[in-house]
């Protein structure tokens, strides 16, 4: 198997006692980070301004908080319905992924709306962007020991062993337990991956704009309700999680949003929002 004893925070000690930062907040600054960076580099190869593209990030960042904390409230609201006061506490830690994705979509979509950016073009671009970062961030999730999981007893399974790991607080893992689990934070960075992969594919070859960032959601959402089957989190109903309802609900959108609408084009002909260049010019931006 394999055992993790690495603290959960980057900082520990009595220097850095006033100051809590754990792997998962580093590594999901990264992520957001990165994703912004990249967006902000790639704009203009779909004839977008780089300063209005940080401007959506920002409102984007903001609904993907709120969005984040909501969806895990709503998961955990018999600890937060005594204590309301405890939901605007985030520092403590608590947040949904499913949550941070559509509600920056809102967030991020909202401004575009209201500022009259392109918000299906802007969508476009940042869908390979989404799960590469989602990777990066995940990468402190398993540092941190986050997500408990179920049983598994092979090569790859996982246990952490450090006290102070969050994994202490599940059944089948943590300090001192024999038991070792799902690697199901692997599992959905292979996933992403994946994703990244076949989004890079499919960029400038689906139609209308807004259908690839689509394609991005139904993939994330056929990943996430698998692997959520290898997750302990609260049961809702049926033996499925949170996560699995979220999942199915994208899917009923975005499916059939696919399917009436979403045609493959030649993406050498498609030049309509490309700034003026040559090809090979315009192909260039993409470096990172």
């Amino acid at each position: 198997m394999i055992e993790i004893d690495i603290h959960p925070n980057v900082f520990s000690g009595d220097f850095f006692s006033a100051v809590v930062i754990s792997w998962h907040g580093f590594y999901s600054f990264v992520a957001v980070a990165v994703a912004v960076v990249l967006a902000g580099r790639w704009a203009p190869i779909k004839g977008l301004d780089p300063d209005a593209i940080y401007s959506i990030a920002i409102w984007a960042i903001l609904g993907g908080v709120i969005g984040a904390r909501l969806v895990h409230v709503i998961d955990h609201w018999d600890i937060y319905q005594n204590d309301p006061a405890r939901i605007l506490a985030i520092w403590s830690g608590g947040i949904g992924l499913w949550g941070a994705i559509l509600g920056g979509f809102v967030g991020g979509a909202a401004y575009a709306y209201f500022t009259k950016h392109p918000i299906g073009a802007t969508a476009d671009m940042v869908a390979p962007i989404m799960p590469f970062g989602q990777a990066i961030g995940r990468i402190g999730d398993i540092i941190n020991g986050e997500h408990c999981a179920k049983p598994l007893d092979l090569f790859f399974s996982m246990r952490w062993t450090n006290g102070e790991s969050p994994a202490v607080l599940c059944a089948n893992g943590g300090a001192g337990s024999l038991n070792s689990v799902h690697p199901v934070v692997l599992y959905e960075i292979a996933w992403n991956v994946l994703c990244v992969f076949i989004l890079w594919k499919l960029r400038g070859r689906l139609q209308p704009n807004g259908m690839l960032f689509a394609t991005y959601l139904a993939l994330y959402a056929v990943g996430r309700f698998t692997i959520t089957f290898f997750r302990e989190d609260k049961i809702w109903t049926f033996g499925m999680q949170e996560a699995h309802y979220i999942a199915i609900i994208v899917l009923v959108i975005t499916v059939p949003l696919l399917v009436i609408r979403a045609r493959f084009t030649d993406p050498t002909a498609d030049t309509d929002t490309l700034p003026p260049g040559t090809r090979a010019e315009r192909l260039s931006l993409i470096h990172i």
